[in-house]
C-alpha cells in the first residue's frame, strides 16, 4: 500500500477548514496531519509537523498566504504548497508562481478536482486552476524572438503541460506512455532551464512559443 500523502490545511475560516478535512479525508491516500487559522501559526505547524502538501489561503490576518507560501519556501523547500483563493484570481500568483509555488486553485473548485491536483503537486507537477492560466496569458507580452528551440513533439507536450492535465492524462491524450511524457517534460525543463512545470509553462508562453489549449 502507497504511503499516505500528508496534508496541512492553512485557512482562517473554521468551516473552510474542516469542509476540506472532511473531503480529504475520504481519500484512502491522503491524510490531514494539521490545521491552522493564520500563516503564521500555519508556518510553525507546517515545520513541526512536516507535511508533504500544505493547502493555504492567500487571505488571511496575521500573516497572509503569500508571505507564508514564500517564507516555508525558503525555511523548508520539500514542503509542496497549493494557495487557494476565492473565485476572482490574484495578481499576486505571479510572484508565487515564479518563487516555485506548486499549485493555485479556487474555492469553489470540484472535490474530485482538488484531489486529482493534490496527486498532482504530489508526484512532482504543478496545477493552475484555468482561470489562473487565463489571467496570465491575458497580461503576458510574448517576445519577440524565442531563444529556446524544442523539438515539435516538445512544443505539443508543453502546450498540453499548460492545462490541469496530468502526465498520465497528457499519455492517454497522445497515445504514448507516461514515462516518455516525463522524458519529454525533463528535456524541456532542460533546455528552458526551469526548476518546475508551472515556471516552464510561464516561460514558453512568455516566448510566445506555445498559446494555451483547453480541456
Amino acid at each position: 500500500m502507497p504511503e499516505s500523502i500528508r496534508i496541512l490545511i492553512v485557512d482562517d475560516h473554521a468551516v473552510v477548514r474542516k469542509g476540506l478535512a472532511m473531503v480529504l479525508r475520504l481519500e484512502p491516500d491522503l491524510e490531514v496531519v494539521g490545521e491552522a487559522e493564520n500563516g503564521r501559526l500555519g508556518l510553525e505547524a507546517a515545520k513541526s509537523l512536516n507535511p508533504d502538501i500544505v493547502l493555504v489561503d492567500l487571505i488571511m490576518p496575521e500573516m497572509d498566504g503569500q508571505e507564508m507560501a514564500l517564507a516555508l519556501r525558503k525555511s523548508n523547500p520539500q514542503i509542496k504548497v497549493m494557495m487557494l483563493t476565492g473565485t476572482e484570481v490574484d495578481d499576486r500568483v505571479f510572484d508565487l508562481v515564479s518563487a516555485g509555488i506548486e499549485g493555485y486553485v479556487l474555492k469553489n473548485i470540484e472535490p474530485s478536482e482538488l484531489v486529482r491536483a493534490i496527486h498532482a503537486v504530489a508526484h512532482g507537477e504543478a496545477y493552475l486552476h484555468p482561470d489562473v492560466m487565463k489571467k496570465i496569458v491575458g497580461s503576458m507580452k510574448p517576445q519577440r524572438t524565442p531563444s529556446v528551440s524544442l523539438t515539435p513533439r516538445e512544443l505539443e507536450v508543453i502546450e498540453w503541460m499548460a492545462t490541469p492535465n496530468t502526465y498520465r492524462q497528457i499519455a492517454a491524450q497522445l497515445s504514448v506512455s507516461e514515462e516518455t511524457i516525463r522524458s519529454h517534460a525533463k528535456n524541456i525543463l532542460e533546455k528552458m532551464k526551469q526548476p518546475n512545470r508551472a515556471q516552464a509553462v510561464l516561460a514558453a508562453l512568455r516566448l510566445g512559443l506555445i498559446e494555451i489549449k483547453q480541456g
